[in-house]
């Protein structure tokens, strides 16, 4: 059998995306069928729709929330009934492999191999790794950014950099996944916690979400500023956004090393950058910093995302702040495309397909 569904296609680097039906085949033995209740924007589909080299047609999106309407043989962690989170980090793979079995879909008569996973659509037929389970007594809707913004930005804090109590962070951009690093040091015990934007209206809403700084670097100079601010430089600086000039200010912002007494801090790098990214050179040997990596929060799904479920059960993890914008339907995918690129969103933004 075949499930016809619509959804948001990349077909044309350049043009808008086209909402359309496609065809999905029953799940085999290690993938599920997913009608999805909702998913997160993130700027790495805009880094995908503006890729020229990208294979098209694309499906893309990798964080939402849904119900498993079939589930292959040899799937054993969800059934048909349950609900579950999709992301882009696959669950707990086992040893020897890099990505989780790609699935397939047809369009127009033609049959193309799917992103490991996709969330811009109504359906989705994944790899059983790419699915967590989700509790019935939390929301399907904020729940959606767990697959992406939580795990990559509160994940940064939490894993990759395991800050500790009473250690300083700066984060540079708070937008979806600046917001969520800001949450994951919050809950670290992180202090002070510093937000670096552009916008005052995104300040303004790091603010709510815990800072207790804020630094707009068009008016000032903001290294110099955090500097002052924390005698000297921050344990950890966050680049979020991923642009040069905000991963070098990262570097510039962590504090220095003491010769055979300390070493100096750590610029963490998040966002996914745009060509190429320099390294201010007086800034190395000297100091002792260390630059770091973290792509997807370096977790283990299957481990993590339960506890983020019970951080916000707890109100440790604000997900109804960090969803700031909604969208009704994925009719809407063009304009949620168009506020993401024009930095319009504080947070996140989220489209609702349905709800139980």
């Amino acid at each position: 059998m075949t499930t016809k569904t619509r959804a948001a296609i990349n077909a044309v680097f350049g043009e808008p995306l086209l909402v359309d039906e496609i065809e999905l085949d029953d799940p085999n033995e290690e993938q599920v069928l997913v009608k999805l209740f909702a998913t997160g924007l993130c700027h790495s589909q805009l880094h995908q729709m503006n890729n020229p080299d990208m294979a098209r047609p694309m499906l893309i999106g990798h964080e939402g929330t849904g119900v498993v309407l079939k589930a292959g043989a040899k799937v054993s962690h969800v059934r048909e009934g349950d609900r579950v989170m999709i992301q882009f980090v696959p669950r707990d793979l086992p040893e020897g492999m890099t990505e989780a079995n790609k699935t397939t879909y047809r369009w127009q008569g033609n049959e193309y191999t799917a992103n490991t996973a996709y969330t811009w659509a109504e359906h989705a037929l994944l790899n059983e790794q790419m699915v967590v389970p989700l509790p019935n007594d939390v929301p399907t809707d904020v729940t959606a950014i767990i697959g992406c913004a939580v795990i990559t930005g509160a994940g940064a804090a939490l894993h990759t950099a395991n800050v500790q109590p009473g250690q300083s962070v700066a984060i540079f951009g708070v937008g979806g996944v600046g917001s969520n690093i800001l949450a994951g040091a919050k809950i670290a015990g992180a202090d002070p916690i510093i937000a670096v934007d552009l916008q005052e209206g995104k300040l303004g809403y790091a603010k709510e979400l815990g800072a207790t700084h804020t630094v707009n670097g068009a008016d000032v100079d903001a290294p110099e500023t955090i500097k002052e601010l924390t005698d000297g430089g921050v344990d950890f600086a966050f680049d979020a956004i991923g642009v040069d000039a905000a991963f070098q200010q990262t570097i510039e912002s962590v504090k220095a090393g003491i010769l055979g007494v300390r070493r100096g801090g750590t610029a963490v790098s998040v966002g996914i950058t745009h060509g190429e990214v320099a390294l201010p050179p007086r800034m190395f040997p000297f100091g002792e910093r260390s630059i770091i990596g973290s792509m997807g929060g370096s977790e283990r799904p299957a481990i993590t995302m339960p506890q983020y479920i019970e951080w916000y059960r707890e109100g440790k993890l604000p997900l109804d702040k960090l969803v700031s914008t909604r969208y009704d339907n994925l009719d809407q995918i063009n304009e949620g495309v168009r506020a993401l690129r024009a930095g319009e969103i504080e947070g996140r933004s989220i489209i609702i397909y349905d709800q139980p």
